[in-house]
C-alpha cells in the first residue's frame, strides 16, 4: 500500500497523523533504557499508538499525498477514501491489516479495532541508525588488579633540578614595570575620550529637546471619526467545516469559506491540538440543524454539529 509509506514518512515529523475516516496514529517519546539482567542498552525511541476516535480530516495527510504525487487536493482525498475503504473491508472480514514498518490492525471479539505497533521501527530521528546492543559485564576486581599491575611496571623518571638564573628574574621585573607604565597611559587616554564623548552627547540631547519644544503642529479640517461595527458570531451551535493541525491550513479554510459567502468562525484549539473551523454559529438548535442540512446537501457531506459555548 503506497499510502502506508506516506504515513510512515509523516510519523517521523509529526506526533499525530490522522487517517480521515479511520483513526489517528500517535507517537510517544521514550528515554533510553538499560536492562540490568540482560545487559542490553536501548536508545531513545518513539513508539506508535492508535486512537479510533480521531477521524476528522485535518489536511495533513491529504496535502502530503497531493504534493508527493503532484495531484489535486480532491484527488488525494479520494485516494485516501479508497485506502480506508479497503482497510475497513478487510477488518470486517476478520482479516488482519498490516501497514509496513508501522503495525498491524485486527478486530477483537467485541468488533473493536486493535493495534499492535511494529517493534522494529523507531520514529525518533535524533537517534537514526542507532540500535540496541548487549554489553559484557565488567568485573571490578579484574579491573583493580589490572590497574595495580600497570602501576608496578610503570618506570619512574626523576627530573634534575634546573640551575638558577638570577638575571632572568631582574629582566622579568623590568618588563612588568614597563607594562604597568604603558597601561597607565592607555587608561588616562581612554578616560579623556569618554569625557569628551559624554559632553558631546549631552550637547546634542539639549539641542534636540529645544527644537522639539519649539515645534508647533496645526491640523486644519480634521477628518471625522470613523465608527466601524462588526457583527460578532454568537451561539453555542456550530456547523463544523473541519479540524486542522496546521494553523496555515485553518486560515486557508476560513478565507475559502468567506469567498463562498459564509461567515466562518474559529472555535479555537481542542484538547487534541486541532484548530476547529465552523461554517457558521447559531443561537437556536433548530436553526443550526437546518443550516447543517443545507451545508451537507450543497457543500460538505462530512460537516457535523458541535455544541460549545463561545468564549467571551
Amino acid at each position: 500500500m503506497q499510502l502506508s509509506t506516506y504515513i510512515n514518512d509523516l510519523l517521523y515529523r509529526y506526533e499525530c497523523v490522522i487517517i480521515p475516516g479511520f483513526g489517528a496514529l500517535l507517537t510517544q517519546y521514550h528515554s533510553a533504557e538499560i536492562n540490568s539482567e540482560s545487559h542490553t542498552f536501548y536508545p531513545p525511541r518513539k513508539t506508535v499508538s492508535f486512537n479510533r476516535q480521531l477521524q476528522t480530516n485535518d489536511g495533513l495527510l491529504a496535502n502530503y499525498v497531493a504534493s508527493v504525487e503532484n495531484c489535486s487536493y480532491e484527488t488525494a482525498l479520494q485516494k485516501i477514501r479508497n485506502f480506508t475503504g479497503k482497510l475497513s473491508l478487510q477488518l470486517s472480514e476478520k482479516e488482519p491489516v498490516s501497514l509496513h514498518n508501522i503495525g498491524e490492525f485486527h478486530l477483537n471479539e467485541e468488533n473493536s479495532v486493535q493495534f499492535t505497533p511494529s517493534s522494529k521501527q523507531n520514529f525518533n530521528t535524533a537517534v537514526f541508525g542507532m540500535t540496541s546492543f548487549v554489553s559484557t559485564k565488567v568485573s571490578r576486581e579484574v579491573y583493580k588488579e589490572t590497574v595495580e599491575a600497570l602501576e608496578e611496571k610503570a618506570p619512574i623518571y626523576i627530573t634534575p633540578e634546573r640551575r638558577s638564573r638570577p638575571y632572568l628574574k631582574y629582566a622579568a621585573i623590568a618588563l612588568v614595570a614597563l607594562s604597568i607604565t604603558g597601561l597607565g597611559g592607555i587608561k588616562i587616554y581612554e578616560a579623556g575620550v569618554k569625557k569628551h564623548n559624554f559632553a558631546a552627547k549631552q550637547k546634542a540631547n539639549t539641542l534636540v529637546e529645544t527644537q522639539i519644544q519649539e515645534a508647533t503642529f496645526v491640523i486644519e479640517n480634521p477628518l471625522p471619526a470613523l465608527n466601524l461595527t462588526f457583527k460578532k458570531q454568537t451561539g453555542k451551535y456550530h456547523i463544523v467545516a473541519g479540524a486542522f493541525r496546521i494553523e496555515e491550513n485553518a486560515n486557508k479554510k476560513i478565507n475559502q469559506l468567506r469567498e463562498q459567502g459564509f461567515t466562518p468562525t474559529d472555535l479555537g484549539i481542542n484538547k487534541y491540538g486541532l484548530h476547529i473551523i465552523a461554517y457558521s454559529s447559531h443561537e437556536s438548535r433548530l436553526e443550526a440543524k437546518q443550516s447543517l442540512r443545507d451545508v451537507k446537501n450543497s457543500q460538505n457531506r462530512s460537516a457535523w454539529l458541535l455544541v460549545k459555548e463561545m468564549e467571551k
